[in-house]
């Protein structure tokens, strides 16, 4: 069961290695854009190719859907970035449901775990698998693997990352859960945080927090959906920064203290921050040198 890409590698890993399944279950198909084209899952893509069957349900407690499921006489679920299943669900394959989790359980339970990681400044995140538990997040551990964080990498390349060392961790446990040799450990859920989705406020900039913060605020939502800000009446989205301290006169928060030919800066509640890649509202996303040519961007300029 998934949706998204960071689900492909997993279904494409296991097929590789002996584990085709029997059905892939993912959501519905959406319709994107001024044309509202219809667009399928990545997952219902992958399966496509891979010449497996796809169920797109609408309502995951749905009788009908669970006598389907049950005839497909199923050893082994295999969850990865879907919905939050009812139990029934759950307890249908015989060996049980298995979820594969992009982060270092029980740091960062829920939706968006790479992404808070990164906001949080961590140098390390990883993948574990675990049996799947009512309680969202919290079933006994199989298999943790950790991978660290670059100083600048953004979502995009550790999403990416993550997707691999999850797909190799996920097949790991499939053959132990086969052959009934995998250790189940308990979550210590003292050492349990949050990863709530993403929502507006996580995307507004504010400038009087440090620059280290806000860097890691632009790299967590870069390539998607940018973190934006306020420059002369228009959003401006930023997606590449450098923090630094170089400031040398007291300034406002939110202030450009520097322009250069391919980077302007700007001061914050500790430090200022180089911007480097950027998107004007109604415009393309460029990085700050194109930026610049078209802008007569200057110091007492402010951002807010």
């Amino acid at each position: 069961m998934g949706t998204p890409d960071f689900a492909v590698p997993s279904l494409i890993k296991l097929t590789e290695n002996g584990y085709k399944p029997s059905a892939v279950i993912t959501g519905m198909d959406k319709k994107i854009g001024r044309g509202q084209k219809i667009i399928p899952t990545p997952v219902k893509i992958a399966a496509a190719k891979l010449n497996i069957p796809v169920l797109e349900p609408i309502n995951l407690k749905d009788s009908a859907f669970h006598r389907q499921i049950e005839e497909f006489d199923t050893d082994l679920s295999c969850v990865v970035a879907f919905r939050i299943l009812p139990q029934l669900l759950i307890d249908i394959p015989r060996l049980g449901s298995i979820n594969l989790h992009s982060s270092l359980l029980p740091k960062y339970r829920g939706a968006a775990p790479i992404q808070r990681a990164i906001m949080a400044g961590e140098k390390e995140t990883g993948a574990t698998t675990f049996f799947i538990r009512r309680k969202v997040d919290t079933g006994n551990i199989l298999f943790r693997d950790k991978i660290k964080i670059g100083e600048f990498e953004n979502f995009g390349s550790l999403h990416d990352r993550l997707a691999e060392l999850g797909a190799e961790l996920l097949l790991k446990t499939v053959k132990a859960v086969e052959s009934g040799s995998q250790i189940e450990a308990a979550q210590d859920n003292s050492l349990a945080t949050d990863a709530p989705k993403i929502n507006g406020d996580d995307l507004l900039i504010n400038w009087n927090r440090s620059a280290i913060e806000i860097h890691n605020q632009v790299r967590a939502l870069s390539p998607q959906p940018g973190v934006k800000t306020n420059y002369g009446g228009k959003v401006l989205k930023i997606f590449s920064t450098v923090p630094a301290d170089n400031i040398t006169k007291e300034t406002a928060p939110g202030q450009v203290i520097e322009v250069g030919k391919d980077f302007f800066s700007v001061s914050t509640g500790d430090g200022c921050l180089k911007v480097l890649e950027l998107q004007r509202e109604g415009k393309r996303r460029m990085n700050s040198a194109d930026f610049l040519k078209g802008t007569n961007i200057s110091l007492e300029d402010s951002l807010a």
